[in-house]
């Protein structure tokens, strides 16, 4: 009897144990932000900004003129991802910018303010960023230097809840790197 017993949980134990293992092996989703320590913290991209010179903390930084490297943010309206007619010119500067410069890429960071859903905001982060890559991609650079990526509400420009807040909360930040 126990060794009947032993034959009909022995699989079950075995699927049990592939199945969590499975689980435990998938890769992040991709909304999920790096962890703290790979991004740079506000101070460190103001400091940058202010210097004219951007990228990530580990890469190669990429040195803007001073008409663009304050003014990598795209702001956008309440629950769209319309791209005004002032951000469009925005945009366009900044492809001539990368017009000249192959060695350089752009990282196109997706945000919204804190009202809807985890999901919801993490789809509307993305939507935004790439209609910040199609408006870029009609100025001429090439879609192999872009990237997107969606941090939805997880990490606000302003803390605060008012209409002030939210709108510096929804953006996309241009965030150049060199190869």
């Amino acid at each position: 009897m126990f060794k009947k017993s032993l034959v009909l949980v022995l699989p079950l134990l075995v699927l049990a144990a592939c199945s969590s293992t499975s689980r435990q092996e998938e890769a992040p989703p991709a909304e999920v932000a790096p962890p703290p320590a790979a991004v740079a913290t506000p101070d460190d991209a103001d400091a940058m900004a202010s210097a004219g010179t951007v990228g990530e903390l580990n890469a190669r930084s990429v040195t803007l003129p001073p008409e663009l490297a304050d003014r990598r943010i795209i702001y956008f309206a309440f629950d769209s991802d319309a791209i005004s007619a002032e951000d469009q010119a925005l945009i366009a500067a900044h492809a001539r910018f990368m017009a000249g410069r192959t060695g350089v890429r752009l990282r196109l960071e997706g945000h919204t303010d804190q009202r809807g859903s985890r999901e919801y905001n993490i789809g509307l982060g993305e939507r935004r960023a790439q209609a910040v890559r199609r408006a870029l991609g009609l100025q001429g650079v090439a879609e192999a230097r872009l990237s997107t990526v969606s941090y939805g509400e997880e990490q606000p420009a302003v803390g605060g809840e008012d209409e002030a807040a939210n709108a510096r909360n929804r953006r996309v930040e241009l965030v150049y790197t060199a190869e």
